[in-house]
């Protein structure tokens, strides 16, 4: 019987492990496996709704971290998850992602021998002021079984010389949920609701350090959505570090506070079949999450991207993905080309098929046929 502990801490992280935990169920007699949340992201909307939506099962364990600076946070998660590490005897940690949790998880464990795999490996930004740049290298270094969504990857670790034997492109899991949710999404009545129509509305993600915290760089984009805004709605379910920051710096007045034609609608965070729901529906997405970048692709629809560079690539060079940083010039200027039809066709990136998890337990229990994954 092979033991694992899967590992989540904020919300795009729920989104990856759920199928990774649905195919290991289907090997009962196989695997037995725990859940650790380990509470980074702990708020109703941002966290535990997910888990409902996602047909997930309740955490095995709460650590209930919370927040605070990256040290603080990734120390409490490095403590409070060896004594789960020391009580449990895992044969293995999944880690996936790229927050502080991954991290933690992945150095906590490695230092008790417990081997470590990585779903998402090998994407890289080159930008060591995003955090988390940091994280994906820290725990990559580490990890014994790289489980990647694109060939792109692949290059990242081998140039990084990481041996081939470690590496495994098993495809996307975002996508996986994507493609197990989408036909529930489309019958949620939200859009009905909100009286958009399919095309007739965009959908806004922001809550980067780099876009918020700056009070000019921060005007300048809403200045940007605010032109775009009076072409066509902007559907903008606020995360709290956005609505923090924009009340402190004054820009309230940006926003729409009723259902007016045109305007930047600001809603609180949705759950991930409500968003799902409104992306699907979107002329475009703006955006600066990662996550985000992989579903317009696989969705077609026009995705614009609010940063200088991106961890996945293939979103440009094969899907619906362009950068255009934080200018307000090159936001309206992507904006005008979707709104006038002028934005180029993609393909679904190999292997972004929904499989990818079932690939990825196939794989463990390969290995664990081989060998016993636990540590001597």
């Amino acid at each position: 019987m092979l033991k694992i502990i899967n590992v989540v801490g904020a919300r795009p992280n729920f989104m990856k492990i759920a199928p990774i935990i649905q195919a290991m169920n289907r090997h009962p007699d196989r695997i037995k496996h725990l859940l650790v949340h380990t509470g980074q992201h702990y708020d109703e909307k941002m966290s535990t709704v997910f888990f409902d939506e996602l047909g997930m099962p309740k955490p095995d364990m709460d650590l209930g971290i919370g927040s605070g600076s990256h040290a603080l946070q990734t120390a409490g998660v490095m403590v409070a998850f060896e004594k789960v590490c020391l009580e449990e005897r895992p044969d293995l940690v999944v880690v996936v992602g790229d927050v502080n949790s991954t991290m933690a998880c992945t150095i906590t464990a490695k230092k008790l021998g417990i081997k470590v795999a990585h779903v998402e490996a090998g994407l890289r930004s080159r930008d060591m002021d995003m955090p988390e740049e940091i994280n994906r290298l820290c725990t990559d270094v580490l990890c014994d079984y790289l489980f990647t969504t694109d060939r792109i990857a692949d290059r990242n670790l081998k140039d990084e010389g990481v041996s081939e034997d470690r590496i495994f492109f098993v495809g996307n899991v975002m996508i996986d949920t994507l493609l197990t949710h989408r036909d529930r999404a489309a019958q949620l009545s939200l859009r009905d609701d909100l009286n958009l129509k399919a095309g007739g509305y965009a959908t806004l993600t922001l809550h980067r350090p780099s876009n918020v915290d700056d009070a000019a760089i921060f005007l300048e984009i809403l200045q940007a959505l605010a032109s775009i805004a009076q072409e066509i709605p902007i559907i903008f379910p606020i995360h709290p570090r956005t609505r923090k920051m924009a009340a402190q710096f004054g820009y309230e007045q940006f926003f729409s506070k009723g259902k007016t034609v045109q305007g930047i609608w600001l809603r609180e965070p949705l759950g991930y079949l409500e968003f799902l729901h409104l992306n699907m529906g979107a002329r475009m997405v703006l955006t600066d999450s990662g996550g985000l970048q992989e579903e317009t692709t696989v969705l077609g629809v026009p995705c614009i991207t609010l940063r200088h560079n991106t961890e996945r690539p293939i979103t440009c060079d094969e899907g619906t993905n362009v950068l255009v940083g934080n200018s307000r010039g090159k936001i309206l200027e992507a904006a005008q080309r979707v709104l006038h039809g002028n934005f180029s066709s993609s393909k679904i990136p190999e292997k972004w098929d929904g499989k990818a998890a079932d690939r990825i337990v196939e794989i463990l229990l390969a290995i664990q046929d081989q060998q016993p994954l636990a540590a001597p």
